[in-house]
């Protein structure tokens, strides 16, 4: 650069300024004549009013015109600096491109008239079918938000309460042409409906199940009245059981431990279990495996509010609840229940071998005061009357259970908006439809949600919003039996859904109470709801968002707020049997549970009460919140789902297999390879991360490489070494099976057990062993060792980018 400023420097010394040409009359000989002069700047004169005839002459001989400057040096001056100038034109230009570039990705002015989505964290999205400049996500949340107040939430929960909607029934056949109707009326591409045929338990009205006290000689004395004959657990085992009862607790594998170390056997007798932290289908799943002749589950006051402005579960009431440890229909294992598939002869292993029989609190009542035998544990008390309550043994029962198998048809509705650029993955929202009873909080709210949600979205579509990926709006049927028609669903198109489905996002359970909000989801989703909370307003804090309400006694928001799925979500299929990431929003009481959830006192009114008139504003969060959540998953360039939160997943459960390395390593065995697997995994999602980073967000074919890549990591969990029809739910943290790491955690923990204490079933839903087997480890540490790496593997996209140094 200073040679080049030399040369001009010397070149403009060899100028004496700058010059013009002017052509001057010359008189004389030759008339007409112009003379070219060059005259300083300072000296120029007017251009002459008139010109004389002209001739245009050549260049002067070198050296023919004395007294001018010589320009032989300024010529050579400029082919020296030609190079250079040219050089410096095409920096200034690249620099200028450059800055327009940017400039460009920033504004994106020169988009034309189409409609751009810009989020907080993707810069915009194209929607084809609107002419309105560029849409920021403040907008589109604006629009959705706009939309959504116009509706009756509810109204439409009260009056899909007051509607008869079993399974099977003709109200509920009324009320599915009614949802199907409401659909077709709203802006969808597609509405249809499934009709699956599937086996469900009904009572058996002309022989009711019965109890009865056993007399002297063991035979069946005065009758326990069952207050109501409709209460029952669908799916329970047929026939009569009798035996000694005995008070278990919630009927968990630690509570039935217990017993036999108060030397209370469980083996033999009838088991008499209070409602609440686990399933009904688990509770008798583990009396099964303890040797019980049967279960009574009732509900003790000591689990719900006490608080006197609170309305109560009367003490005549029994809870509802099937108790198949499993979802879909029990007689189609791992099959669709269309009504053309010819069945196999089989039938699923989660159906119980014993009897089991919802009661009230009044007969417990009854039942308790007759217990003896060792005093419970003081956190085991409840509030029934004769407290304290005893562990037994008691005088004899005789239960007697009639339920019928009825194979019935379920519809499922479906309606569907076309997303305009990946019109193959699916956004999926859900919502149970059914219910024995009145079911408000059961099945009414998320229904009205559901079809709020598809007339804001439909009001959106016709207003010029386009969702990037495809939204799927279902309502399901058969959810009370066990999540029949969902999984039925998924059966019929797993190898479709598990290359398609996205996100799944369940309306089920939405509010049971103000106080609390949970959200029970994969790991995937976790950051993204954490984003969305901050945007919703709280219900019942004025002036505080979600998450300023979740995060404000606990720094740790996400220990406050996310659980796993249990299975009896109809989101728990999608992502232990399918491989779906899904999600669950519940508003709960205050470390209580909604008490008339599964029984005949669950009103429209019950619930208004409960809420002290908060339910449209409870409702209305759901609503923002899982609408926000949809516009994300549908319409984000890449996909919102955090893949790299599986490895801390991992390491939590690595850090509990550690306590026993120790244990391992002195029978020759290591978790070394479960620790190389989950490495891998980490170095594999912060390979994606920079790749996604500093690749060109615009590219279309590269965005849908990376979001197969993305949503496919929970498929990428379920283990590919166990059979779906032997283990359908192969996911190895959420599933059930040998295969899972529940599994392996329980099994490594009987290495410090006396080997009087059974591996149960409410973490693996494995059968019980009673000690540690090293053939077993070796297996189960297999499976879990080559899934996780297979994850690991998948992530990391092409083979020739994987090195697996085993």
């Amino acid at each position: 650069m200073e040679r080049l400023w030399g040369l001009l420097q010397g070149a403009k010394r060899l100028s004496p300024g700058p010059s013009q040409t002017t052509y001057k009359h010359v008189e004389g000989t030759q008339q007409g004549r112009l003379q070219e002069e060059e005259e300083d700047g300072e000296e120029a004169t007017e251009p002459p009013a008139h010109f004389c005839p002209m001739e245009l002459r050549g260049p002067e001989p070198r050296g023919s015109r004395p007294g001018r400057p010589n320009l032989g040096l300024w010529a050579a001056a400029g082919r020296r600096a030609t190079p250079y100038l040219v050089l410096m034109a095409l920096l200034i230009f690249t620099g200028a491109f450059l800055l327009g570039y940017v400039a460009f990705r920033g504004s994106c002015q020169a988009c034309g008239d189409d409609v751009l989505v810009v989020s907080e964290d993707i810069n915009y999205e194209t929607s084809l079918d609107a002419h309105q400049g560029t849409l920021y996500w403040s907008d589109l949340q604006a629009m959705f938000l706009r939309h959504l107040g116009e509706g009756s939430l509810e109204d439409t929960i009260r009056q899909t309460s007051l509607r008869e909607r079993m399974a099977g029934s003709a109200g509920m056949a009324a009320l599915a042409r009614d949802v199907r109707a409401a659909l077709l009326r709203q802006k969808l591409d597609h509405v249809w409906t499934d009709t699956h045929y599937v086996g469900l338990q009904f009572p058996d009205r002309a022989h009711p199940n019965t109890l009865h006290w056993v007399d002297a000689a063991g035979e069946p004395g005065e009758e326990l009245p069952l207050e109501d004959p409709d209460v029952y657990c669908p799916y329970s085992a047929t026939g009569n059981a009798t035996g000694e009862l005995v008070y278990a607790h919630y009927g968990r594998p630690e509570d039935l431990q217990h017993l036999r170390a108060r030397g209370v056997e469980p083996a033999g007798r009838l088991l008499l279990v209070r409602v609440g932290l686990i399933s009904f289908a688990q509770k008798v799943a583990s009396a099964q495996d303890f040797g019980a002749q049967g279960v009574l589950i009732y509900p003790d006051p000591a689990d719900f509010s006490q608080e006197p402005h609170k309305p109560g579960l009367s003490s005549h009431r029994a809870v509802y609840g099937h108790v198949h440890l499993g979802t879909g229909d029990p007689y189609t294992p791992g099959f669709p229940s269309f009504n053309q598939t010819q069945f196999p002869p089989v039938q699923s292993s989660g159906l119980p071998s014993i009897p089991a029989q919802p009661i009230s609190a009044d007969i417990a009542s009854l039942l308790l005061r007759k217990l003896e035998g060792p005093v419970i544990p003081q956190e085991w008390q409840g509030r029934l009357p004769g407290s304290p309550y005893r562990l037994g043994p008691g005088p004899g029962l005789h239960l007697g259970v009639n339920n019928h198998r009825v194979s019935t048809p379920i519809n499922n509705i479906f309606g569907c908006i076309e997303g305009r650029s990946e019109p193959d993955h699916y956004v999926v929202i859900g919502a149970q439809r059914d219910a024995w009873g009145p079911g408000t909080t059961k099945s009414a709210v998320g229904t009205a949600i559901l079809l709020e949600l598809v007339r804001t979205f439909s009001s959106m579509v016709s207003n010029g919003f386009r969702p990037r990926r495809s939204l799927l709006f279902i309502s399901w049927d058969g959810g009370d039996f066990g999540s029949v028609g969902s999984t039925e669903w998924l059966e019929g198109y797993l190898s479709l859904l598990h290359l398609k489905a996205v996100v799944y996002v369940s309306l089920d359970n939405a509010v049971l109470g103000d106080d609390k909000f949970h959200a029970k989801t994969s790991p995937l989703l976790i950051s993204l709801i954490e984003n969305i909370l901050k945007q919703v307003d709280s219900p019942n804090q004025s002036g505080q968002t979600l998450y300023e309400q979740v995060a404000s006694n606990n720094h740790s928001w996400d220990a406050q707020v996310i659980q796993p799925l249990p299975m009896d979500s109809s989101a728990y299929s999608f992502t232990a049997f399918a491989g779906v990431p899904a999600v669950e929003f519940s508003f709960v009481e205050d470390d209580q549970a909604y008490p008339f959830l599964h029984t005949k006192e669950d009103t429209y009114d019950n619930l208004h009460k409960m809420l002290q008139g908060r339910l449209p504003a409870v409702a209305q969060a759901v609503a923002q919140l899982t609408g926000q959540l949809l516009i994300r998953l549908s319409h984000d360039h890449l996909l919102p789902l955090d893949f790299g939160r599986y490895g801390d997943v991992v390491l939590g459960h690595i850090s509990s297999l550690n306590e026993f390395s120790g244990d391992l390593k002195a029978r020759g065995l290591t978790l070394q390879w479960v620790y190389s697997a989950r490495g891998d995994y980490i170095r594999a999602a912060e390979k994606l991360r920079k790749e996604i980073y500093s690749s060109e967000e615009r590219d279309e074919r590269l965005m849908r490489m990376y979001n197969v890549r993305i949503m496919r990591v929970e498929f990428y969990f379920l283990s590919q070494y166990v059979s779906p029809a032997d283990s359908p739910f192969r996911h190895i943290f959420l599933g059930h099976g040998d295969h899972t790491l529940g599994a392996l955690l329980d099994h490594v923990r009987l290495l410090r057990s006396s080997g009087s204490k059974a591996l149960g079933t409410a973490s693996s839903g494995v059968a019980p062993i009673l000690a540690f087997q090293e053939s077993r480890f070796r297996r189960q540490l297999a499976l879990l060792t080559w899934t996780l790496q297979g994850a690991a593997n998948a992530l990391s996209g092409d083979v020739w980018n994987i090195d697996n140094n085993f």
